[in-house]
Parts: structure tokens; C-alpha cells; sequence
């Protein structure tokens, strides 16, 4: 029996004494089950990407020790999951600070107004944690499809108005408290109309006629968002932005507004 050891090259130390901010992997895609608040679990599959800061004396990280936590991960995730997710990284690549990424789709069960059918729309998460010296911090984004229906078209047209597909995005710093179904909801309910899976032709007229009476240009949508975020307890930072996929047009409308340049008092 060859009883050599082979060598941990990656654990030499490093003479160019440059420290490595976020060093790890990206573009693992792995199954993932995901803790929703009425107690049911959703299972989904997650593009992931989790990294530690590696030292200046130290040449290179466990990057195994990544795949291995996340084949670790059985339990359903939610928030306070995720957290202890995120602590474990940084204990188990032995580093002062870790960060990952989940990114996946998301679905949730959605009612036509007038038929009453179920069908399930899906929708894009983000769940970014970071520990740094002990103090986590956490975010959500969310991906929201929506109705847009544009205000001017309205005004000159004899004959309707061109409405199109919207995408807001929110991102959010805020404690665990915050919930993908919040920050969904909230979005959906400040488009013209939000969208459904299935729709019977009664459903239809409804939503045509909702988004009608309901006209929103790009900006309205960030900023009726952004007036709606402030009110979410426990968010302390928000981006939103939305990209409007014109109808008439081969070119987006796109806008985004930061929570630090609102005006307070």
C-alpha cells in the first residue's frame, strides 16, 4: 500500500500578500427545497454561488468544502435556515467572512378573478446572505412579471392602447422577517394587472379591462412601488426597477429608483 500523502498545495502560503475578497464557486445548480410560511415546502432547483474571503498568506480556499455543504443541505431553507447556512460557510472554509447566493424559480398558486381557476405563475428569487466578523446581513430580489398598459396610447388612441409585459425587480436589504410573498404582492398589486397561468375568456375581459382603467408608464411603476416599500416594516435599504417590453417598439422602457435618494421629513 502507497502510504504517501498527497500534497495540499492550496494550503501553501501565498508570498504576493494580496488579500482575495470573495473567492469560491458559481454556476452550481442544485436542488433545493424551500420552507414557504403556511408550512408547506416547495421544492426548486437553485443556480448558486457561494464564496469566502480568503487571507493574504493563505494560497487557495476548500472549494470542495462548498459542494459539500450544499449536498449537506437537507432540511427545507427558510429565512433563519439560510442564515445558518451562510454562518456555516464561513466556519466550515475556516474564514472570517462567506456569502451565497440562491437564485431560483419560485411559484405560487394564483386564482382568475372571475372563473375562479387555479393555476401556479412563476416568479424569479434571489436570497444573498453575508457574514462579515460575525454581523449577517441579508437580501432579497424578487423578479415580478406584470401588465403594463401606457398612459399616452390611452390618451390619443380612438381605438385602446398598447400595453405590454413588465418586469419589476426588488431588491431589498431587511432582516429575516421579509418574505418573497411580500415583496410579491406588493409589486403585483401596483402594476395595471398583474398576470395569471390560466385565464377563461370571462378572466380575460376582466383583466383587459383592469389594465385599461389602470394605465402606468415605467415610472409610475418604480415610483408607486418605492411609495408602497417604504411603509414594509423591517427593510432598511431598496432598490426597484422596472423593464417594460414594449409592444411597439424593439427597444425597453426601463426605470430604477434607490431608497437612499428618496427625500425624508
Amino acid at each position: 500500500m502507497n502510504t504517501t500523502a498527497i500534497p495540499d498545495v492550496q494550503n501553501h502560503p501565498d508570498l504576493r500578500r494580496i488579500p482575495i475578497r470573495e473567492v469560491g464557486i458559481k454556476g452550481l445548480r442544485h436542488p433545493l427545497a424551500i420552507r414557504q410560511p403556511d408550512g408547506q415546502v416547495q421544492h426548486t432547483i437553485a443556480d448558486c454561488q457561494l464564496t469566502v474571503a480568503l487571507p493574504a498568506t493563505q494560497k487557495g480556499t476548500h472549494m470542495s468544502r462548498f459542494v459539500a455543504l450544499m449536498h449537506e443541505q437537507q432540511a427545507p431553507l427558510d429565512a433563519g435556515g439560510f442564515e445558518a447556512l451562510v454562518r456555516a460557510t464561513a466556519t466550515r472554509l475556516e474564514s472570517d467572512s462567506a456569502r451565497i447566493r440562491l437564485s431560483f424559480p419560485y411559484f405560487l398558486h394564483k386564482t382568475a378573478p372571475v372563473s375562479g381557476m387555479v393555476s401556479l405563475l412563476d416568479y424569479q428569487v434571489c436570497l444573498d446572505g453575508s457574514v462579515a466578523q460575525g454581523e449577517y446581513r441579508y437580501r432579497l430580489q424578487v423578479t415580478v412579471p406584470v401588465t403594463s398598459l401606457c398612459p399616452c396610447s390611452k390618451q390619443i388612441s380612438r381605438y385602446g392602447a398598447h400595453n405590454q409585459r413588465s418586469h419589476i425587480v426588488i431588491d431589498a436589504e431587511a432582516d429575516n422577517s421579509l418574505g418573497a410573498e411580500t415583496l410579491i404582492t406588493l409589486a403585483e398589486t401596483q402594476a395595471s394587472c398583474q398576470l395569471y397561468g390560466l385565464l377563461k375568456r370571462s378572466d380575460e375581459k376582466v383583466v383587459t379591462e383592469q389594465a385599461y382603467d389602470n394605465p402606468k408608464f415605467v415610472e409610475d411603476l418604480v415610483r408607486d412601488v418605492a411609495t408602497a416599500l417604504q411603509g414594509v416594516a423591517g427593510i432598511r435599504h431598496f432598490v426597484v426597477s422596472s423593464e417594460n417590453f414594449e409592444s411597439i417598439h424593439n427597444h425597453s422602457a426601463y426605470a430604477c429608483i434607490d431608497s437612499r435618494d428618496l427625500q425624508t421629513g
